[in-house]
């Protein structure tokens, strides 16, 4: 039932999302997207989706995603190379040079904070392998992200000291991420026959939070995205080609070690997707007059959450038929 109500309105709502905010000619949609955007309404809905998943974890799983490491070291390898080195071999393509620095910001970030655990957990995979993966590669971020940058821009002719503010992140992470997580998990423990009514209902309620950040982050980019005409199109393009082909080198990858349904989910889709709040930072502080970097990032995450969509019902799929099997 789940997986029906999530192909469709999911995908729908994403598309409608897009069409409304840019077609709204009154600007009032993303007005109040920008409202709540700067008013911690992103930070409020990543501590709920947290929240919800420690609710919607279960003992079995947290063990066998502490105990999954070599899923975890694939993953990363992912992440942190393959991402970078896919976009510096884009980068070698007849591209928009803003293009390619968008590009690049966005192959250097570490896994998004939110849909990813979600959509684990919606395709059949271990969300607390999906944690685990989400909270080490955004720690990792803050050494890897100045090299791999730097790295990228020269290759362009656009190098530099890239700074990031570590304490920043760790203190997000902490804040966001791990402290609603064991809240959840605690309530779940000490109070099971409260939230139990609840619990059928978490995955969409966190698939309504997801939408939300995306809304926000396409209301504070929407003028942006208008100005930039034609370009979005090329933009729309170079986006979904390199995260297909993200998803082609993850699922590839899992074929090649061996990883079975049921723990590839998290490798797959933690692998291939991207944080968009730091993007957005640093393009903020990195290239504050390059409109197209600021687009790059804003249509990679409404891309790669409408390709993820459409494929987590082909790995729930996979995992349905091993089980019964």
């Amino acid at each position: 039932m789940f997986k029906r109500i999530y192909r469709h309105w999911f995908i729908a709502g994403l598309i409608g999302l897009f069409l409304i905010t840019l077609g709204d000619a009154s600007g009032m949609v993303s007005e109040v997207g920008k409202w709540l955007k700067f008013n911690h309404g992103p930070d409020i809905v990543i501590i709920l989706i947290f929240l919800f998943s420690g609710l919607s974890l279960d003992v079995e799983q947290i063990k066998s995603g502490i105990t999954d490491i070599s899923g975890l070291v694939l993953a990363l390898v992912l992440i942190f190379f393959i991402s970078p080195v896919l976009a510096c071999l884009f980068g070698l393509g007849p591209i928009n040079r803003e293009i390619k620095i968008g590009l690049f910001l966005v192959a250097v970030m570490p896994t998004t904070l939110s849909s990813g655990v979600i959509m684990t957990g919606v395709s059949g995979g271990n969300m607390a392998h999906a944690l685990m993966i989400t909270v080490l590669a955004n720690s990792l971020s803050i050494f890897t992200i100045p090299l791999s940058l730097s790295i990228l821009l020269a290759h362009i002719g656009n190098g530099g000291a890239v700074e990031i503010d570590k304490a920043a992140i760790m203190i997000k992470i902490c804040w966001s991420v791990l402290g609603p997580l064991f809240l959840g998990l605690w309530i779940k423990q000490h109070l099971p026959s409260m939230m139990a009514p609840f619990l059928k209902r978490l995955p969409v309620l966190n698939q309504i939070f997801v939408l939300g950040i995306v809304w926000m982050a396409l209301a504070q980019s929407r003028q942006v995205i208008i100005n930039s005409g034609h370009m979005s199109v090329v933009i729309f393009a170079v986006v979904f080609l390199f995260h297909g082909s993200l998803m082609a080198a993850s699922f590839s990858a899992t074929e090649i070690f061996g990883v079975k349904p049921g723990r590839r989910e998290s490798v797959i889709l933690m692998g291939g997707q991207k944080t968009l709040p730091l993007s957005v930072i640093l393009q903020v502080s990195l290239f504050p007059q390059s409109g197209l970097v600021l687009v790059v990032c804003v249509m990679h995450h409404i891309v790669h959450l409408m390709m993820d969509g459409w494929f987590v019902t082909f790995l729930k799929k996979a995992h349905g038929s091993l089980r019964a099997s």
